[in-house]
């Protein structure tokens, strides 16, 4: 069998992007620019000022948890490979070399090496940056194979970090090492393919899964997300928003009740939060901000929104159940049940929440997104490029 290396460099190389392809990666591209623009003002956005273009603009589109995600490979695609793709001037293609390449060696990795404990975004997103960079600087496919090899030291990043500045601060590692290894393959560093699979066995994963037969560039598909927070929280929260339709007075809310796989929500691991980064990473603040907001948008997420006494309140009322269902954060189903202080009951059942790719954002949920994002700050989104997002990017990050 061709080692996965080499397998990935060649399919990377001898990729021809379909019109699918080119539509995804347009919407991939307005997507994670307005999502990292806005987090212009984020306080960790302003930390990573000093890191490299590539890095800090990974850190911006990822900070406010708002970018899209690859279900199969519980991987985070376009926070990595966009940045890359810009910062390296490789435009499309060399996005969807990067994106098919992350979401290649994502599945492969599969749910036991996120379930463990590492951040697949990262693990997977060093390689497929250093595959992005080596695109776009033209390299054959022995030198593509070398800068995966290269970029195998820095696939690293753990979930512990959910909640915290690190979660979006190693993403930027991760796009920082997969340029610095592309541009050391291009300069004639060597290095053996054969550590990529070996370090995919200590790491949990099997060589042997990662498949290039697909030409498609990004298998299943990205989903988009609706509400800025992990995407463990999208169901649940559209669900009571479906759910309840009209807000509920909250000093009428007795109880809460979420039935849930327990797969689907492993990245939530703060259950009492007290910032409004560990309420992105809250089954409990999540529901709360449902009940109490409508559509929990970025002031939802703030640390006074999360320290709120009614949001407190509502989070100690919210009972889980977790079900073996499944692996993978839309596994079986979420079946919530609101039930007031008179007696009422209200109840739902979700399967796929939207913006999943089973129920794709139409153009005008997409638009109105965008425009909440960097409404009154940049140029339309309607004018965005592959050759103008990366000034568009400095530009607005530096304001």
């Amino acid at each position: 069998m061709t080692d996965p290396a080499v397998a990935l460099a060649e399919w990377a190389h001898g990729m021809v992007p379909g019109p699918g392809d080119l539509d995804l990666a347009r919407r991939s591209l307005l997507d994670t620019v307005a999502v990292a623009l806005a987090a212009r003002d984020h306080r960790v956005t302003k930390l990573a000022a000093g890191l490299p273009g590539g890095a800090r603009w990974a850190v911006a589109a990822h900070v406010l948890d708002f970018d899209d995600l690859h279900l199969e490979s519980t991987t985070h695609i376009s926070a990595v490979c966009v940045p890359t793709a810009l910062a390296t001037g490789g435009g499309a293609r060399a996005y969807l070399a990067a994106a098919g390449v992350m979401a290649r060696l994502g599945a492969a990795l599969d749910w036991p090496h996120y379930s463990a404990g590492w951040h697949a975004t990262c693990t997977a997103g060093a390689p497929a940056a250093a595959v992005g960079a080596a695109v776009a600087a033209g390299l054959p496919v022995a030198q593509i194979a070398t800068a995966i090899a290269l970029a195998v030291p820095a696939a690293g990043g753990v979930r512990r970090a959910f909640g915290t500045d690190a979660k979006s601060l190693q993403v930027g590692f991760a796009v920082d090492a997969g340029i610095r290894a592309a541009r050391l393959a291009a300069a004639g560093a060597q290095a053996d393919p054969a550590a990529l699979a070996e370090w995919m066995r200590l790491v949990g994963g099997n060589p042997d899964a990662v498949d290039t037969a697909e030409s498609v560039a990004v298998p299943g598909g990205l989903a988009i997300k609706i509400y800025p927070c992990c995407y463990a929280l999208q169901r649940p929260i559209s669900a009571l928003a479906e759910l309840t339709g009209s807000p509920l007075d909250p000093g009428q809310i007795g109880r809460i009740e979420l039935r849930t796989p327990a797969a689907a929500v492993v990245p939530l691991i703060h259950h009492q939060p007290d910032t409004g980064l560990q309420g992105k990473f809250s089954l409990e603040y999540g529901a709360a901000a449902a009940l109490l907001d409508g559509y929990p948008g970025f002031a939802s997420f703030t640390d006074e929104a999360v320290r709120r006494p009614t949001a407190r309140r509502l989070t100690g009322l919210v009972d889980v159940t977790l079900e073996e269902d499944g692996s993978g954060l839309l596994a079986g189903e979420l079946r919530a049940a609101v039930h007031t202080t008179d007696g009422a009951v209200r109840e739902l059942v979700q399967r796929y929440p939207p913006g999943s790719p089973a129920r794709p954002p139409d153009d005008d949920l997409l638009r109105t997104k965008l425009a909440g994002c960097v409404a009154g700050t940049t140029p339309d989104p309607a004018t965005w490029t592959w050759d103008n997002a990366a000034s568009i990017l400095r530009d607005g990050l530096a304001a």
